[in-house]
């Protein structure tokens, strides 16, 4: 079973980035679930949970505009979408975002 996880930290701040709002769905763009990042920033479960993912593209959609909106910083991003392939449909895929005001990186997490 495939499955997926994920975490957003703050690297303007240097914590967890909490109440971000973040999608998940297939290259297709059919929508699978979605989730708000926790006080830890992190998403165990997406609502609906998604189950067991397949092979193929999917997408994250990490809605930050609104996250530092919240917080009352400018930002140059509104949506960041995350494109990672699932190759392995035993494995878990942990996919975090490390973001500011006017960057990010991202990387596959364990």
């Amino acid at each position: 079973m495939s499955t997926i996880s994920t975490h957003v930290l703050d690297t303007s701040l240097g914590k967890p980035a909490v109440g971000v709002h973040v999608s998940l769905e297939r290259a297709d763009g059919k929508m699978l679930g979605s989730a708000t990042t926790n006080a830890d920033g992190r998403v165990k479960e997406f609502n609906p949970p998604v189950g067991s993912l397949v092979t193929g593209v999917y997408r994250l959609r990490f809605s930050v505009g609104e996250y530092f909106a919240a917080t009352k910083r400018p930002t140059f991003y509104d949506v960041i979408p995350v494109e990672f392939r699932v190759t392995e449909v035993s494995g878990h895929h942990h996919v975090p975002l490390l973001v500011s005001p006017f960057g990010y990186s991202t990387y596959r997490g364990s």
